[in-house]
């Protein structure tokens, strides 16, 4: 039974809040008995593992010491039952051990604290106002100290830092969205950008392929990007996806050339509204749209013939960016239907940094881009256990295989083939 003395305004003996006590002891309590229940089931599925003389090799052991574990609903003191496993590995002959999936020896935070301490830090807060800023939310201090921090920040910069070493033979990404990020955080140039790649994987899946920090989203660094894939092994995507502005295209030629290019409708819906007037600029809009959301590739040429003859005559160059890159703007239409929706534009990383820039600020405190860099890679990381699949994933393994499409659809027996 929770047991409390509150005062008069609600707070408690030692100064917080009634509502906050409540809270802690609740989760206290439901982890606990979350604990309670993981260890049991796991002894209960190993009851008939028993030893020469018939007795249960995996048996209940009292509890671990007790540990403060900080959580969003505070900091916790939490009692973790133990686990006698008297088994032994027959490959490795070392015994095996009962690991918690909910409470991980190791684990002193909750994952979402530990995403909160990046956001913290982009935001401009210093390691040593970390304490301060979280103990009245959390209730207590205990595993937030500034060396604490530091520590945290130094294991993202290796996490990154490994990240960007990892062996990629064993994956291969069929699509690719590419951009040039700007954020207004702890980078020292003005005008730094972070430059993103993002991967669909042949089971559909979505997946951060690289993170690094550039300058001017310029073609020779992501040509040293792009390099850096492949001496690691990564496969010539089919399809790119990317603004027509990057440098990436350059690179992406010298170093796959054999990689499809697709111009994102976003960026390219924005550049041409801004050659024309903001009278004109609601009718071109609907007319763009109209091309992208065509029925087929033969309907969007239609409507580009059509926007050019609205618009053409009073606002050409508007209309030029559009007809010269219209082999470019139009290439998603030569895969599956249920693709297009996610070819056509880079919303895969806009819509993940859009959260990222909404907690960022310029900021003159102490700062590396290497700390500031580490933490938008922690920020993404946790952004993709959410990110969902493409539409008919199982579509992806065949557009890697060469599969044709027409009108979005697969042909199932080519016509020189039929003959």
């Amino acid at each position: 039974m929770l047991s409390v003395v509150n005062d008069a305004d609600g707070s408690t003996a030692n100064g917080s809040s009634l509502i906050d006590e409540i809270v802690r002891e609740g989760a206290r309590r439901m982890l606990a008995a979350a604990l309670e229940s993981e260890v049991n089931a796991y002894i209960t599925e190993l009851a008939d593992e028993r030893d020469e003389r018939g007795r249960r090799l995996v048996v209940r052991n009292g509890y671990h010491q007790p540990r403060k574990v900080t959580t969003a609903a505070g900091v916790i003191e939490v009692k973790a039952p133990r686990v006698n496993d008297k088994r032994v590995d027959a490959e490795t002959g070392e015994r095996k051990r009962f690991s918690s999936a909910i409470l991980p020896p190791w684990c002193r935070k909750s994952p979402k604290i530990s995403e909160v301490l990046p956001l913290l830090y982009l935001h401009g807060l210093s390691s040593g106002d970390f304490v301060p800023a979280l103990e009245q939310f959390l209730g207590s201090s205990a595993g937030l100290s500034p060396a604490t921090v530091t520590r945290l920040t130094t294991q993202w910069q290796a996490d990154h830092a490994a990240f960007m070493d990892r062996d990629l033979s064993e994956v291969d990404y069929v699509y690719v969205w590419a951009d040039g990020i700007h954020l207004k955080v702890r980078l020292e140039e003005a005008k730094a950008c972070v430059l993103v790649l993002i991967g669909v994987r042949t089971d559909g899946s979505k997946e951060l392929i690289a993170l690094k920090d550039g300058y001017r989203e310029s073609g020779e660094l992501w040509a040293d990007l792009l390099r850096d894939c492949a001496r690691r092994g990564m496969r010539a995507p089919v399809l790119a996806v990317g603004d027509g502005a990057l440098g990436f295209w350059k690179a992406l030629a010298e170093v796959f050339p054999d990689t499809r290019e697709q111009r994102c409708w976003v960026h390219k819906t924005a550049n041409v509204l801004d050659a024309m007037p903001k009278s004109a600029q609601p009718g071109a809009k609907k007319a763009i749209q109209d091309i992208y959301n065509a029925e087929d590739r033969d309907h969007a040429v239609q409507a580009i013939k059509t926007f050019a003859k609205l618009y053409g005559a009073k606002f050409p160059k508007a209309v030029k960016k559009i007809t010269d890159d219209q082999e470019e703007l139009l290439a998603f239409f030569g895969f599956p239907a249920e693709h297009w929706i996610h070819l056509r534009t880079t919303n895969p990383i806009e819509s993940t940094f859009s959260t990222v820039r909404l907690r960022t600020r310029v900021t003159r405190g102490a700062g590396s881009r290497t700390a500031a860099l580490a933490m938008v890679f922690k920020l993404v990381g946790s952004a993709q256990q959410r990110w969902r699949a493409v539409n008919a994933p199982h579509l992806v393994a065949l557009v890697r295989a060469g599969a044709p499409f027409e009108r979005g659809h697969l042909v199932e027996r080519p016509a020189s083939l039929a003959a």
